[in-house]
């Protein structure tokens, strides 16, 4: 059975991570990824520690299977020619280049559109175009001026970033969500089209009840730690080993996260017989609570709280929540053979599940250059008619 974007070429200008990640989940169901890189290579390729078992960035490693490799110097016009014609047979581009710079070498998509109409072009950045156009598009900076850092940490601490590159993801995510409605609009009208996406409006939309509170309040929502502005007890416990997280969303679960702390009349408490008065007194209650949660693991109080009803959970470590994972049935890390040396190397699987055509994990992430016969032995229409 075929997989939803068999036969879609996508020629992958892009590296770092929300571009590649982008191509490769598109890789994952089916498209034939090429990605072009220069001669210095895709940053993360010398991004270590840590390195995997293959010696390989465990960064680049993450975001690269499934694709064909190739070097490419734009400046080279033997290069550029043939990377021309390759452009010309494929279905969507996806760039993350600085605005502008592109255009130098006649890649950008004013002059792509001309040599193939069909071609959907999809543009990361990270301001914009615009009066953002010179701002470098890292992660951390994109964090900190886009106000997920204002909202991220302990109210008395210091403003943090997320533990991962959460910006990155989320606007590869919505690269991918941009192409695949570009195709199918491409499937009416027979034209591609651009589609543009940058992190600061990337985060901007993923901070959704945040952003809107904003808007519609005037105000600026403060760190609160754990905690969440608008429902209580919604946060995180001290327990005898660690740290459990408590998510009670309703006054069921709170009357039964009482019963299960040992103190049922607690619900019963002004101060807390509603979700508002709760959130109101949220200072109070949580000190109530952690003086019950320290008496035991966390592990005991998360199975006892789930079989009660109250949604609960120990804090894992990376490797716990894997294991949890499988636990659950979830399938989690997939498994991909290395065809130079036969051994089996492991992969954060796809979390997009599909009943009939699932992700497929074909390759494993490309050495620089890989696939340079794909390149050197192009063959180009411009060569053809000089001859």
């Amino acid at each position: 059975m075929g997989q939803p974007l068999d036969g879609i070429k996508v020629v992958d200008l892009s590296r770092i991570l929300a571009g590649p990640l982008c191509t490769m989940t598109l890789a994952d169901f089916g498209a034939h990824v090429l990605k072009v890189e220069s001669q210095a290579g895709d940053e993360t390729r010398g991004w270590v520690p840590p390195v995997n078992a293959q010696g390989v960035s465990t960064y680049y490693w993450a975001v690269n299977r499934n694709k064909q490799a190739v070097v490419a110097d734009f400046a080279n016009a033997e290069h550029r020619a043939r990377l021309l014609e390759l452009i010309r047979e494929a279905d969507v581009l996806v760039e993350n280049f600085r605005p502008g710079v592109l255009a130098k070498f006649g890649l950008d998509y004013s002059s792509l559109i001309e040599l193939n109409p069909r071609l959907v072009y999809c543009s990361i950045s990270g301001f914009g175009e615009q009066h953002g156009a010179s701002l470098p598009g890292f992660d951390l900076l994109v964090q900190a001026v886009g106000g997920l850092m204002s909202i991220t940490g302990e109210p008395e601490g210091t403003p943090s970033k997320a533990g991962v590159a959460l910006v990155d993801v989320l606007a590869a995510q919505n690269a991918v969500a941009g192409i695949l409605l570009a195709l199918r609009e491409r499937e009416h009208s027979g034209d591609g089209q651009r589609v543009s996406i940058n992190l600061l409006s990337s985060v901007l939309a993923g901070m959704t009840n945040q952003t809107s509170s904003t808007l519609a309040t005037g105000k600026t929502p403060a760190r609160m730690g754990n905690a969440h502005p608008s429902i209580a007890p919604y946060e995180t416990f001290k327990a005898s080993d660690g740290v459990v997280a408590i998510a009670v969303g309703n006054d069921r679960q709170f009357a039964a996260l009482c019963r299960q702390l040992g103190d049922a009349a607690l619900a019963e408490d002004p101060r807390f017989i509603t979700n508002a008065d709760r959130v109101a007194h949220r200072a109070e209650l949580k000190t109530l609570i952690e003086a019950a949660t320290a008496q035991r693991s966390a592990s005991s109080w998360a199975s006892s709280l789930m079989e009660a009803g109250v949604p609960a959970g120990k804090v894992n470590s990376i490797a716990e929540a894997i294991d949890f994972a499988r636990e659950l049935g979830l399938d989690p890390v997939a498994v991909i053979e290395d065809p130079a040396t036969g051994e089996t190397t492991t992969h954060v699987a796809s979390p997009i599940g599909l009943s009939r055509t699932a992700a497929q994990y074909r390759s494993i992430p490309p050495k620089h250059g890989a696939d340079q016969e794909l390149f050197d032995q192009q063959t180009t229409a411009t060569t053809k008619e000089r001859e």
